[in-house]
């Protein structure tokens, strides 16, 4: 039965997740304190280094893994206080996977056809109905003429798109893919991509993403990023609609400006995750300083202080001692957070 999220609470909800692997006597984690919060229908994408936890966090959304600590709610469901049978049903009936490998979504034996109505039958949902909602989901993404071929006369692309069109047979409430394009060149990929987008915007259904590919801002909502276990930052895509065509000139067809605002995220306790590279070039160490302007927050590095050794020395030896550049003045601006605002 599908469920929705009470109002004002968003589709997707994780808030301080925690995750830590036990393997013999060690203990990995692999997602420490991390908040995301998706809306329903949303298309997003999730990008990060290996072992920054994205595949840690599909798999606790899609009932395969339980967190070790915070809070998980999909569509309402609290799936941390769900039993185990609750999330076999979680599992069966609100979640479409789709998988980096081609043996994980498909059977090669059936046909494209056969492999989309399989989740049906298996529901207790064969007949007419079943083979009808399958040739609209085939057709959706530009299979109709290739419904009937097994998977060794598919290309990877299309290949793809099938495992698509099984995840999302039994009308599932969330469709979680975990780098569907990574065996797929770029022009596969992006025909994926597209059928990620129309079957998104046809049916409903909220999409999360794991990919490694830098392209995945073009075709998504909104991209994430983790780092270490935490979202480190935002990446939100708006569709500029093209300028009015000069005046007197033929008017034609202009294709949307796509503009992508990037931002840094604040987790729940107000942590602030500032890329390496950034920390590098404002001379930014294991500390800061942090100072209140009128339209938010600077961020300084902090300045070493001479010790009297050093300033006893420099004028011992009859030298001028001039100050040296001020590291502080390498500043870094940073007005505003997505949602969340220091003040």
């Amino acid at each position: 039965m599908d469920q929705k999220a009470p109002s004002g609470e968003p589709f997707i909800l994780c808030d301080n997740l925690v995750k830590i692997h036990k393997i013999s006597d060690l203990e990995v984690v692999a997602l420490q304190g991390l908040d995301l919060e998706v809306k329903e229908g949303e298309l997003l994408g999730i990008v990060g280094a290996s072992g920054s936890g994205k595949s840690t966090l599909l798999n606790i959304l899609g009932g395969l893994d339980r967190p070790s600590a915070g809070r998980v709610r999909v569509a309402g469901r609290d799936l941390l206080k769900m039993s185990s049978r609750a999330l076999t049903e979680y599992r069966r009936t609100q979640v479409g996977f789709v998988w980096q490998q081609g043996a994980r979504n498909l059977i090669p034996y059936l046909s494209a056809q056969d492999n989309v109505e399989l989740p049906m039958i298996l529901a207790g949902h064969a007949g007419r109905k079943a083979k009808q909602h399958a040739e609209e989901l085939l057709a959706a993404v530009d299979l109709a003429n290739r419904r009937q071929h097994y998977m060794t006369m598919l290309s990877g692309g299309e290949q793809q798109r099938v495992a698509i069109c099984v995840a999302l047979a039994n009308f599932p409430s969330v469709v979680l893919a975990d780098e569907p394009t990574g065996e797929l060149d770029s022009a596969n990929a992006q025909t994926v991509y597209q059928a990620f987008s129309q079957l998104c915007k046809q049916t409903g259904v909220t999409t999360l993403i794991v990919s490694h590919d830098p392209n995945i801002a073009r075709n998504v909502d909104r991209v994430v990023a983790i780092r270490d276990g935490k979202l480190a930052g935002e990446t939100v895509r708006r569709v500029v609609a093209p300028a009015a065509a000069a005046a007197g000139a033929e008017a034609h067809a202009h294709e949307p400006e796509h503009v992508f605002e990037e931002y840094a995220v604040l987790d729940s306790a107000g942590r602030l995750q500032i890329p390496k590279d950034m920390r590098e070039q404002y001379g930014i160490g294991e500390r800061a300083k942090l100072e209140p302007v009128d339209d938010g927050i600077l961020v300084r590095a902090v300045v070493r202080e001479a010790g009297p050794e050093e300033i006893a020395g420099a004028s011992g030896a009859g030298a001028d001692v001039a100050p040296s550049p001020r590291r502080s003045e390498r500043r870094r601006w940073w007005p505003s957070f997505g949602r969340r605002r220091l003040k």
